[in-house]
């Protein structure tokens, strides 16, 4: 009955009802879209490149953040990366180019420059990609499925993939400004939830036949993935509060601070940025196979099983590396001191300026330890449950980006809605309490 109560209330409310039914319109769009095949090419002759897809772990987690359109060929084929590669490329340039650094300073307008710069990148990123995506239907594909040939197949292709990548990004924005959550996100998770269904009961067909393990193992399974679940949003979720107090100023006749509040510093500051970088890290020893000497192709060979030992144990290290790393350049414990200090707020017991700045990073340094470990066990999660059995679609939701992405998405738009619902003074969507949403901006959000 709670539930029932809570979705009447959000339908009472004209702004949120509002913003869902746009919210899912758009989607609806989106996902209409990635069913167009590129005008010029036989959709029957698209086998081959699903199969490859399917085969290859790379090019199906392409597939997956593009909800299918990937292996469809479809104009959306591209998806929203391009955009997120160019956005993680502006933001390391904030960290080292001092030019990105003074518009990040500058505010509104420093942001708009900075959106500008990154939407430029984004659109050469996608000519980039979208003539290797078209070098790539070429080997998968049959010469007689190509209805149209030759170099102005090739233009008119990367135009409009390009343009729908940028329609995907628009789509998004939409999502951002007129409904409800961070669209880039939903439209990421909507591809991933696009997929869970058929991996699903792929699975449950598997487990039910002759020598699968009976509804007995499929129940397992499920528990197992409950606990998984639960132990990421645990990672997405965790803080250490830091109590920060405010000295006591009298404005006429008003108090002003003397009161304590808290800096929350997450477990997993870097979000799933570690899991990205370590993946395009450990491409490049695919990458040689073809022409390498026959030791170095062992090397590469052992890199590119997926649930290898040494791909996983290497996954594993390159993960805690980069989420110290990206901890260490998005969180500023010297700005945060600094910030603090001109506020007239201190932490009690420890003095205001470079000794508040060293206990900050000692935190830090103490708590992202225990969170790389953490994202270095989801992210090789996928690896264990295919060699426990598990059918390797149906994996990809045991762990890894996928499974992050899911639930920070989820968690940000539910706590937006019981925004909405506690501002109207209804009750929130928990009955034992409010949801704490992931912290928002940047590409870790993703």
């Amino acid at each position: 009955m709670k539930l029932f109560d809570t979705l009447k209330n959000i339908w009472k409310i004209e702004e949120l009802k509002t913003r869902i039914l746009t919210t899912l319109g758009l989607i609806l769009v989106y996902r209409l879209g990635t069913e167009i095949v590129l005008p010029g090419i036989d959709p029957a002759g698209l086998a081959a490149l699903q199969e490859q897809t399917a085969s290859n772990g790379v090019l199906g987690l392409l597939d997956m953040f593009s909800g299918g359109a990937f292996s469809n060929a479809s104009i959306f084929a591209l998806g929203i990366m391009p955009y997120i590669s160019a956005s993680i490329v502006v933001q390391l340039l904030g960290i080292a180019v001092p030019y990105f650094q003074r518009m990040q300073r500058e505010g509104e307008s420093g942001r708009r420059k900075i959106n500008q710069i990154t939407r430029y990148l984004t659109v050469i990123i996608l000519i980039l990609q979208g003539s290797a995506y078209l070098t790539n239907l070429h080997m998968q594909i049959q010469p007689e499925f190509f209805l149209i040939k030759g170099t102005f197949f090739t233009i008119y292709s990367v135009a409009i993939l390009a343009a729908g990548s940028m329609f995907v990004l628009w789509l998004g924005e939409k999502i951002t400004d007129k409904g409800i959550g961070n669209g880039v996100s939903i439209i990421i998770m909507i591809g991933i939830i696009a997929r869970l269904p058929f991996a699903f009961f792929a699975e449950l067909t598997s487990r039910v036949s002759q020598q699968g393990g009976g509804l007995v193992a499929f129940l397992i399974e499920i528990v197992v993935l409950f606990f998984v679940f639960c132990g990421s949003i645990l990672l997405v979720q965790g803080t250490r509060k830091v109590p920060v107090q405010y000295a006591k100023r009298i404005v006429g006749n008003k108090q002003y601070g003397g009161v304590r509040q808290y800096i929350p510093l997450k477990i997993n500051a870097a979000g799933v940025m570690p899991i990205i970088f370590a993946q395009a890290i450990m491409l490049l020893p695919i990458s040689i196979i073809s022409y390498s000497t026959d030791g170095a192709s062992a090397l590469a060979a052992a890199f590119s099983n997926f649930t290898g030992f040494w791909y996983n144990f290497t996954f594993f290290v390159l993960i805690v590396a980069f989420t110290y790393f990206y901890t260490a350049i998005t969180v500023n414990p010297m700005q945060m001191a600094e910030d603090m200090k001109k506020n007239g707020g201190f932490i009690p017991g420890v003095k205001p300026g470079r000794k508040t700045m060293e206990f900050l990073d000692t935190i830090m340094s103490r708590i992202t330890l225990p969170g790389s470990i953490f994202l270095g066990l989801v992210a090789i999660m996928p690896a264990f449950a295919t060699i426990a059995g598990v059918n390797q679609q149906f994996a990809q939701f045991y762990g890894g980006t996928s499974l992050l992405i899911l639930v920070g998405v989820v968690l940000d738009t539910l706590q937006q809605i019981e925004s909405h619902l506690l501002m109207r003074h209804y009750d929130g969507l928990m009955k034992t309490g409010r949801i704490k949403g992931k912290t928002p901006g940047g590409p870790a959000a993703y």
